[in-house]
C-alpha cells in the first residue's frame, strides 16, 4: 500500500476499517499508516498472509504494533501450512473475545463444548471456523522449519535476481526500508505489458509456470458492474497489474531448475526485439 496515495486519499475520504496487504513476502510500512489511523481514526486489519516470519522494524510480520489485528494464511502454498485455515492475531482483548464467538456459532466457552455439561449460551451470529487438533499439530510442526524454509527461499531469489538484474526490460523485486523480504512469491515487472505477455507465453512454451498475481478485482466481471467508475480511480494499480509476472520459486528449488528458468528467460530476450 502507497503511504503517499493513501495520505491523499485520506483528506477527502475517511474509510472506518483499512486492509493493508503485505504482497508477496515482506510488510507493507506498517507505522506510517498506523500514524495516518490514529490521526484519522480508523482500524487497521492487516493482512499479512504472505509474509508470515518476514520482519519489520525488528518484529515480527503480525505482531500488531501497528496494527489492530493481522490475518496469517496457512494454504498450501504459504510458507506454512495445515492444509486449510489460517489464523489472526491480536492485542486486544476485546477483539479476541469477539473472534472467538465469531469462529464457533456465536458460542461463548469456557470449556471444551464437548465436555460441558451445561446448556451453551449463544451472542450473536458465529460460524464453524474451528482448527482442528491435527490441522494444529502439523501447523506446529511446520512453523519449526519456518525460519530455514525463509533461508532457502531468500538464497534461491538472491540467486535469480543476479541472473536477471542485467535485463533492461525487468526490475526484480526490491526489499523495502525497515523490512526483509521472505519471498512467498518471486514476482518481476516488465517495461509493458506486451512484454510481460510474451514472455508469459514463451516460459509456458517451455513447461516453465509463470502467472499474472493479481489480476485487480476492480476488473472482474461482478466490481466492474457494481463499481463502474473504480477503474479510472487505480491508475497506479491498473500500471503495476499490466507489467507484473511471478516466476517459480520455491525452497528446494534444484540449481538446474533455477538455471532453466533464468537460461530461458535469456533466450527470450536474445531472440526479441524490444
Amino acid at each position: 500500500m502507497s503511504v503517499a496515495a493513501l495520505a491523499e486519499k485520506l483528506q477527502t475520504d475517511s474509510p472506518d476499517v483499512l486492509v493493508p496487504v503485505d504482497f508477496s513476502g515482506q510488510s507493507c510500512q506498517m507505522k506510517e499508516i498506523a500514524v495516518l489511523a490514529k490521526k484519522h481514526g480508523f482500524m487497521v486489519l492487516e493482512d499479512a498472509s504472505h509474509a508470515l516470519g518476514g520482519e519489520y522494524l525488528g518484529q515480527k510480520v503480525g505482531c500488531c504494533e501497528f496494527s489492530d489485528l493481522a490475518t496469517l494464511s496457512f494454504h498450501p502454498v504459504k510458507m506454512i501450512t495445515t492444509g486449510e485455515g489460517g489464523a489472526v492475531a491480536t492485542n486486544s482483548k476485546e477483539i479476541y473475545e469477539k473472534i472467538k464467538l465469531i469462529r464457533s456459532h456465536g458460542r461463548l466457552d469456557n470449556m471444551n463444548y464437548f465436555n460441558n455439561p451445561e446448556e451453551s449460551k449463544y451472542f450473536g451470529i458465529g460460524y464453524n471456523w474451528r482448527m482442528s487438533t491435527i490441522t494444529a499439530v502439523l501447523g506446529l510442526s511446520q512453523l519449526r522449519k519456518l525460519d530455514k524454509i525463509i533461508k532457502m527461499r531468500q538464497e534461491n531469489a538472491k540467486f535469480i535476481s543476479s541472473k536477471l538484474e542485467k535485463f533492461n526490460e525487468i526490475t526484480t523485486p526490491k526489499t523495502l526500508d525497515n523490512t526483509d523480504h521472505i519471498f512467498q512469491m518471486y514476482t518481476i515487472r516488465l517495461k509493458n505489458k506486451e512484454i510481460r505477455d510474451k514472455l508469459h507465453k514463451y516460459l509456458l512454451t517451455k513447461k516453465i509456470f509463470s502467472k499474472v498475481y493479481f489480476s485487480p478485482i476492480h476488473k472482474t466481471e461482478f466490481y466492474k458492474e457494481k463499481y463502474p467508475k473504480v477503474d479510472n480511480e487505480l491508475p497506479i494499480t491498473n500500471l503495476i497489474s499490466s507489467q507484473v509476472l511471478t516466476l517459480p520459486l520455491y525452497p528446494n528449488m534444484t540449481n538446474e531448475e533455477k538455471n532453466l528458468l533464468v537460461n530461458s528467460i535469456s533466450e527470450f530476450f536474445e531472440h526479441s526485439n524490444f
